[in-house]
């Protein structure tokens, strides 16, 4: 007999794989294990017993000059995404953010005449740009989950039911890591300088940043004799990480899998980091950071016109100052990189003000309050129970 209750449950990127994997757990923990779930997702939704109808490499693509050549394929994933549903008859559809694919689902959902409950998990981002999505996301979903306290209000004068649930990064695990452990399991001696280095998960920004990551590596290890790199990676880009890193001028390693990364936090003195979830990851570990971002300057010209904010970095959005340096591209350059940097590797004022900032930003994303994947789980369930 099939567990009574089936959720077919979608995402189209590695930082909402990892959501999704939580809110997962979450549901089996609260259905007592009869939860079945069908969809789309990535390495860590796996792990939690998804078969992905598809890889989520097929979407994960960010820009509006990007999306183009992506857009048959697209399509065409998003036809079997359809026909999936409609074998799979679920309880719930939920989609997490990746909103240019999910929201495609969802109207084209709305359209087949779907009565299915349709609970979307991450809000567009509009309090950064284009604020005229909340009507859209409003017409075509019957729940909004938040990640950040601010954003409902956005959604809720459209009469969608929005609830804010808490960001899951505050129990990802970030903090935990064990330095010891992982320089015994990699043969690194207790003074060898350690540098995090993180360029993304989409295959367009490893090809942007991670040359002009390898040559701030390069100039960071000229002051740091022994240096070691360390790149954390996923299973979207792993093999052209792999590839692109064998010839790098310092040792590296590339690592695989969330302990590994959260090990490699905790031992690392600092890190560079393409700009996304993976920065409040680092922030949760405590570990002084610097973002770099670089996008097609066609892309870029537009967004810079259309967005509203000062910061890209979640923390420093949520501090409403700048803690986190940002590189953004004509700033991200590798001089620039390794000058930041090497000025939070230095024991000092500004290392030490950077962890101060990042404990807050912590705080107000909800660090010491109850788990937002239980949250979410909960107004999940209670849409299937109506």
């Amino acid at each position: 007999m099939k567990p009574p209750y089936r959720f077919f449950i979608v995402t189209g990127e590695p930082s909402g794989d990892f959501l999704a994997s939580k809110l997962m757990t979450a549901l089996s923990l609260a259905t007592q294990g009869e939860a079945e779930f069908q969809g789309v997702g990535g390495e860590n939704m796996t792990a939690q017993g998804l078969d992905s109808l598809f890889p989520i490499a097929d979407l994960s693509v960010m820009g509006l000059v990007e999306v183009l050549p992506r857009l048959p394929l697209i399509l065409k994933r998003l036809d079997q995404t359809l026909a999936a549903i409609e074998r799979f008859r679920p309880h719930a559809i939920i989609t997490v953010d990746s909103w240019g694919f999910t929201g495609r689902l969802a109207r084209a959902l709305k359209r087949k005449g779907s009565t299915v409950p349709r609970i979307h998990y991450v809000a567009p981002m509009v309090w950064a740009w284009k604020e005229g999505r909340s009507k859209s996301v409003a017409r075509h979903v019957h729940r909004l989950l938040t990640l950040f306290p601010n954003e409902p209000p956005y959604f809720q004068k459209h009469g969608l039911d929005t609830l804010c649930v808490g960001h899951p990064v505050i129990e990802s695990g970030a903090d935990g890591g064990d330095a010891e452990a992982f320089r015994h399991r990699h043969g690194l001696s207790a003074d060898t300088p350690l540098l995090a280095v993180l360029p993304g998960s989409r295959p367009g920004e490893i090809k942007r940043l991670l040359p002009v990551f390898e040559q701030a590596v390069a100039r960071i290890a000229a002051t740091h004799p022994g240096l070691v790199a360390l790149l954390p990676t996923v299973d979207t880009v792993a093999s052209s990480v792999t590839h692109a890193v064998a010839d790098w001028p310092v040792p590296t390693l590339v690592l695989r899998g969330l302990a590994e990364k959260y090990d490699a936090f905790a031992a690392a003195r600092a890190g560079m980091a393409a700009s996304g979830t993976v920065a409040l990851e680092l922030a949760m570990a405590r570990l002084p950071h610097v973002v770099a971002y670089k996008m097609n300057p066609v892309t870029v010209a537009m967004a810079r016109r259309l967005f509203k904010i000062t910061y890209i970095n979640l923390s420093n959005l949520l501090l409403d100052r700048m803690a986190v340096p940002e590189l953004l591209q004509e700033d991200c350059t590798p001089e620039r990189l390794a000058d930041e940097v090497l000025s939070l590797m230095e024991e000092g004022d500004r290392r030490r003000q950077q962890i101060d900032d990042l404990d807050e930003a912590m705080r107000r994303l909800g660090q010491g309050g109850a788990s937002p994947s239980q949250r979410a789980a909960q107004a999940v369930l209670e849409m299937v129970t109506r």
